[in-house]
């Protein structure tokens, strides 16, 4: 953990405060000794570190006043209170998404602490509990410290066709082993967690609509990374190996990157004062609703994702000498389109924000499911059509050290020369880019985790159902159609 007298105040100095703390994390069936220094891992932590320089650069866009500091804190540890509050986290997530063109993860935190601080403040106001003290208080040692706090909501599962007490290994969801006064030990595992490693807390959540007898798995509580008893898997993503090729030619984004593993728990502690919920079981489900309902209109980050995206492939086709080809404008425009749409549907979820009783504000419920179901498919589109004109090349470039190759490089560069006032090498530069972005590392956070995070597709289609109140649609219609008259 970082010196806890030293608040961090910039990129660098948050890379400096990961290091040596001890964590027990695999890639590749090694144990990492360090995964600061790791050549697979570092583009991930960069991407994090640019929350910071963001910050710093520019606070009114990346900082906000906090209440319990009295002092501007990182975005991503404030509480919004008002609808303003929504849209610059808006704001401020597509900003950095054109800066790294990947995941930043620090989003899955805020919004963590964003639900949190109204479930905690209306499961005391029923039970008496203390939960909505303790988060501030927490909250507030971050803020000061500066610290980036990771969310760990996905259990495993096991079979999804059981509730978490029916499952034959009762791991398959993280859970409460045992109790003191002291506090709680879980076991179990949390699957897809976003930069986890990369975090100096994780806050941990159920992840289901919880029954009665699952208790034990209703807890919500904070646990440094380096705790006891936690092991990292880290996820496998395409093209991963090349962040070790000495030439980064190859890798498209050769600076930053997303980050997913596996954590195990194993018998781990969390101190009665760093815990949130407690088998309060009626609150689960209020509580992964209201995570939801930030988090997916938190996908406006995959827009500046998207910018990139299209700023590559207008370039591309500059590169190959056909942008001004009408049918290379139009795709520009299509991609530019469907881009705008899912930010205009996140911004409208945060612009209709309605407060909730601790001061809080939630976003729409409705129009953030639409967000996160347009990114469910948008970003495939812009996918499709950057590699429509990119062109073959995009799958068959050879790699670096064949351009580096006395004899055989300088006859690529005059062979894969496209538009003349574009360098060889800056085409396949851009080349890179669009298949590290569509097929490659960052294919894992603008596709698939655009597909899968924050709930699959048919969970937006749930609650869009749910908010959808066709019977006053309905009504509408048939007063229109004369079928209830005189009716208001």
């Amino acid at each position: 953990m970082p010196d806890p007298m030293t608040p961090i105040t910039n990129g660098q100095e948050y890379i400096e405060s990961l290091r040596n703390r001890g964590l027990v994390v695999y890639l590749f069936g090694q144990r990492v000794a360090e995964p600061v220094d790791h050549p697979i891992i570092r583009p991930s932590i960069n991407a994090v570190a640019e929350t910071y320089d963001l910050a710093a650069a520019d606070p009114d866009l990346a900082t906000a006043v906090s209440p319990y500091t009295g002092t501007r804190v990182n975005r991503f540890l404030h509480v919004a209170t008002s609808a303003n509050d929504l849209v610059m986290q808006n704001r401020m997530q597509r900003r950095l998404g054109q800066l790294t063109g990947t995941c930043f993860q620090r989003c899955v935190g805020m919004d963590a602490f964003n639900a949190l601080h109204s479930v905690t403040h209306e499961i005391d106001a029923r039970h008496g509990t203390p939960y909505h003290r303790r988060l501030i208080e927490f909250l507030t040692q971050v803020q000061r410290m500066n610290l980036v706090v990771g969310g760990a909501m996905t259990d495993v599962k096991g079979d999804r066709s059981r509730a978490p007490h029916e499952q034959a290994d009762p791991d398959m969801y993280l859970r409460i082993v045992r109790r003191s006064d002291a506090g709680v030990w879980v076991t179990g595992a949390k699957a897809h967690q976003t930069g986890c490693l990369n975090s100096h807390w994780l806050v941990v959540m159920p992840t289901i609509r919880l029954g009665p007898k699952d208790r034990d798995y209703a807890i919500v509580g904070a646990i440094p990374v380096d705790a006891p008893g936690l092991t990292y898997v880290y996820g496998r993503q395409s093209c991963d190996t090349r962040s070790a090729e000495p030439d980064d030619l190859d890798q498209g984004n050769a600076r930053f990157a997303g980050q997913e593993a596996l954590i195990m728990f194993d018998d781990v502690f969390i101190p009665a004062e760093r815990i949130f919920m407690d088998g309060e079981v009626e609150f689960a489900a209020m509580l992964v609703e209201r995570f939801t309902c930030y988090h997916r209109r938190s996908y406006v980050c995959k827009t500046g994702v998207g910018d990139v995206l299209i700023g590559a492939a207008a370039a591309i086709a500059e590169a190959n000498g056909i942008a001004t080809a009408s049918h290379v404008r139009d795709k520009l425009v299509e991609m530019t389109y469907l881009n705008e749409t899912v930010f205009g549907t996140g911004m409208a979820a945060s612009q209709l924000a309605t407060p909730t009783a601790s001061g809080a504000v939630l976003p729409d419920d409705m129009l953030a499911n639409v967000c996160k179901h347009h990114v469910t498919s948008v970003p495939y589109v812009l996918g499709r059509l950057a590699q429509d004109l990119a062109g073959g090349l995009v799958v068959t470039l050879p790699s670096a050290r064949d351009f580096a190759h006395p004899e055989v490089g300088p006859k690529l560069r005059k062979y894969l020369q496209g538009n003349p006032a574009v360098s060889t090498e800056d085409r396949v530069r851009l080349l890179r880019l669009i298949e590290n972005m569509t097929m490659g590392r960052n294919a894992v956070g603008y596709l698939t985790e655009s597909m899968h995070g924050a709930g699959s597709p048919q969970a937006q289609r749930i609650q869009i159902e749910r908010g959808a109140d066709l019977d006053h649609k309905k009504s509408l219609a048939r007063k229109l159609a004369g079928i209830e008259r005189g009716k208001e």
